[in-house]
């Protein structure tokens, strides 16, 4: 996956979080459905800092030659 797809994707997954983060209501979350949305968010922004960041070089790994 070249730098061009993956700033793509991983500006998708911001965007995922974005939303998401819209419908959270601000404060401490009380019940299971705003912790479930807290953790979407969460995990929406973690797997953008996959793509954007490869930190383990995953993305980026050829694995057919």
């Amino acid at each position: 996956m070249n730098i061009r797809q993956r700033l793509i994707v991983g500006a998708l997954w911001i965007g995922v979080g974005a939303v998401m983060a819209i419908t959270i209501e601000p404060g401490i979350p009380s019940t299971v459905s705003e912790f479930l949305k807290l953790f979407v968010v969460l995990l929406a922004l973690f797997i953008a800092c996959v793509y954007l960041l490869d930190p383990w070089n995953v993305i980026s790994r050829q694995r057919f030659h």
